[in-house]
């Protein structure tokens, strides 16, 4: 039977689902390196060192992308009484949320390389289910939701959960890391997760294409075709360099706040509260430029505006008669300006993509796309850790802030470069075979 189309109440359930993955992914990126490294007057133990840390973070990270195509191959074939997707995702979810646990129970309490090989296999499974999870989630979005309205309702409302999420994650973890400690705030997070995505697929459920039939193409050839889809091509890049760009900000942020400002760890929710109300105060406006000027404008312009913006953080403490707290404060949550757009709009244009693959090729292929990019995401923001530490190496106390006040200028560099590649995106808000020859785009 035939799946119908979502009611305004099943979308909204079915985007809840970012806070899961926000909640859990931007609490790892605040606290891990800190965790496993924090400053020497932190009253905490190092665990591992730092060096060795990022430069394991790295190569785990590289090595796990090479699971996302063939996950999305996997799921694109897959073909069973719930769908090609929710299988997946109903079978990962427990040990996506488990292995992030783990994380923070390293076996010793004192700097040792078992910690860090430690962290090595335990991050390697927490990525290996979150990729079995993560890609056939996002790939729901263009099965269930099919213009573009649906798509901007979805994605519009991920991004305030996903920036509750955060705010939880980014703010509420500090709070319950001064209390109770490392190991309960993870279990918090994680069970928070965990329920956030089951109840996110009730939202999808009425709506999945049982009857959708598999991708027939080889798993060699799946992959080589996406990267024969210029448009694919042009959007690629951008996501990944800002994501890049922002984890090192966010990595650096406890570092910043400990060292620079001389306050404790609670503090860093402050700051990451400032950056997630700026984006949810701008959301708005951006929702209603994209039907104004279309999503690849407003995501291009936001991507332009963080690129030159976020050099300037490095300057944050340096005007005069103004305290650096109020300073630091004003200009990271400046940084929530580009971030409202650019955390909005990738999972819209990447159905937009995939729409264009479906006339191409005749065959719907959602989570082979999303895993090329996923790939490619994992394989650049792995540069993160290993760019935060040897920054740190550069400088990383009250004395010599060298290398946490760069992390600015390092995060625009990022940005820019993803901009550059989005300005010869050319599809369309709604793709059909018309308007794409309309544009002049070949089929």
């Amino acid at each position: 039977m035939a799946a119908r189309t979502l009611g305004f109440g099943h979308r909204l359930i079915y985007a809840s689902g970012s806070f899961g993955g926000n909640i859990l992914g931007r609490t790892r990126e605040l606290w891990l390196l800190y965790f496993y490294f924090p400053p020497e007057d932190a009253d905490l133990p190092r665990l591992a060192p730092i060096i060795l840390v990022g430069a394991l973070l790295f190569v785990g990270r590289l090595l796990e992308a090479f699971d996302d195509p063939l996950i999305g191959y996997w799921s694109d074939r897959t073909r069973t009484r719930w769908g090609r997707r929710i299988p997946f995702v109903v079978l990962a979810t427990p040990f996506y949320a488990l292995f992030f646990v783990l994380l923070w129970v390293p076996p010793l309490d004192h700097e040792s390389v078992l910690n860090a090989l430690y962290l090595f296999a335990v991050i390697e499974a927490f990525h290996l289910f979150s990729t079995l999870l993560g890609g056939p989630f996002e790939s729901l979005l263009p099965e269930i939701a099919r213009d573009m309205k649906s798509r901007m309702v979805i994605v519009t409302w991920q991004v305030v959960f996903g920036a509750l999420g955060a705010a939880v994650g980014l703010i509420g973890s500090g709070l319950v890391i001064d209390t109770i400690g490392f190991w309960p705030m993870a279990a918090m997070i994680g069970a928070l997760a965990l329920a956030s995505r089951y109840f996110a697929l009730v939202g999808a459920w009425p709506a999945v294409r049982v009857e959708e039939p598999p991708a027939q193409i080889g798993v060699l050839r799946a992959v080589r075709s996406t990267f024969t889809n210029e448009q694919f091509l042009y959007f690629l890049p951008t996501f990944v360099l800002f994501t890049t760009g922002v984890t090192v900000l966010i990595g650096s942020l406890p570092f910043y706040v400990k060292e620079v400002l001389g306050r404790s760890e609670g503090d860093v929710s402050i700051f990451t509260a400032a950056a997630i109300g700026m984006l949810l105060v701008c959301l708005p406006l951006v929702y209603r430029l994209s039907f104004r000027r279309g999503k690849a404008w407003v995501y291009s312009a936001a991507m332009l505006v963080g690129a030159m913006y976020m050099p300037f953080i490095a300057f944050a403490w340096f005007i005069p008669g103004v305290p650096r707290f109020a300073q630091a404060l004003v200009m990271i949550g400046l940084v929530g300006i580009p971030m409202s757009a650019v955390q909005a709009f990738p999972n819209a244009l990447m159905a937009d993509i995939i729409d264009y693959d479906a006339v191409r090729t005749g065959m719907r292929r959602e989570a082979i796309y999303y895993g090329t990019q996923a790939f490619l995401e994992k394989t650049v923001s792995s540069l993160a850790p290993l760019i935060i530490a040897l920054l740190l190496v550069l400088g990383s106390t009250t004395d010599n802030s060298l290398g946490i006040r760069l992390a600015g200028p390092v995060a625009g560099l990022f940005v820019f470069g993803g901009y550059l590649s989005f300005r010869r995106y050319r599809l369309p808000d709604h793709v059909t075979p018309d308007s794409l020859r309309a544009r002049g785009i070949k089929l």
